[in-house]
């Protein structure tokens, strides 16, 4: 009895100290690939060999954000200054497929382009972690993060803050942090709303909820196209991936396509372009 309660108390103290040792470094080499995937529970960066993208030019309809993103992702490639970028508005409008497309381009003009690493929203409380690793290395870095949004119990946003800018180390020179959400300040109108109605001073309570998205020096909008507009899309694809049919009949289509989904978005043309490759019996790269 006396033996398991003894091993009991050494597995606690073995356990305590597991939890206050500095994590290890991550032995990945940042030279195997120019895309990784952050995984926070094991500090590891996760080669990715192809990235799920589009070709810029298939991006119509939002050519004006295109161009400032590229512009200022070339910047940061060529080694200098260069603005944070929040993408928000409507869903499906390209804001994650521009970040992806523009790192390809840019990837293709330089010999050594910036690495493009994605992490998910809840894995914001390891980014101090992720920045020491990057701030070492001499290679240029985009951190991505898609749908990036906060509610009224998360407290993360205050550490993100910091680190894009305000912190004491502020943000590493090769680091740059792309991010894309449906709200432009981050947070649910709601909660911002909640705010102004129960705080002692409204305005002091909404501006430190809403400052996250002003560290972005760059804000793009993306708004729901137009039916003119989402034809161009189509006509697109349709002439890069080499589907044979009439444009008469893709009309007719894209527009019953886009009826049933209640929506015209990039996301819903390139559905109806892999509905219409495959009763074509086409495979899509």
């Amino acid at each position: 009895m006396v033996e398991r309660v003894i091993k009991s108390i050494i597995q606690r103290v073995a356990d305590a100290l597991d939890r206050l040792s500095p994590p290890a470094k991550p032995t990945t080499s940042l030279d195997n690939a120019n895309a990784f995937l952050w995984n926070a529970d094991r500090l590891e960066l996760i080669p990715v060999s192809k990235v799920n993208r589009l070709e810029l030019s298939l991006l119509i309809g939002i050519e004006q954000a295109r161009d400032i993103l590229l512009k200022n992702t070339r910047q940061f490639a060529a080694g200098y200054p260069a603005n944070n970028a929040l993408l928000w508005g409507a869903r499906g409008m390209g804001k994650s497929s521009l970040v992806k497309a523009v790192h390809g381009k840019i990837s293709s003009e330089n010999k050594v382009p910036p690495v493009l690493i994605e992490l998910q929203r809840e894995e914001l409380s390891s980014l101090p972690i992720l920045l020491n690793i990057l701030r070492k290395e001499e290679r240029r870095f985009i951190l991505f993060c898609d749908d990036l949004s906060f509610d009224a119990l998360d407290s993360s946003y205050k550490s993100l803050k910091a680190i894009l800018e305000g912190g004491i180390e502020g943000r590493p020179k090769n680091v740059l942090f792309y991010a894309t959400s449906n709200r432009r300040h981050l947070m649910p109108r709601d909660m911002i709303e909640n705010e102004q109605s129960s705080a002692i001073n409204p305005g002091e309570s909404v501006q430190e909820k809403v400052s996250l998205s002003d560290r972005f020096g760059i804000w793009l909008g993306f708004h729901n196209c137009d039916q003119e507009t989402f034809m161009s899309i189509l006509e697109g694809y349709v002439k890069f991936y080499g589907l044979e049919i009439d444009k008469e009949t893709l009309r007719h289509e894209a527009i019953e396509w886009s009826m049933t989904r209640g929506a015209r978005s990039g996301r819903v043309a390139w559905q109806y372009i892999q509905d219409l490759a495959g009763r074509l019996e086409k495979t899509l790269p």
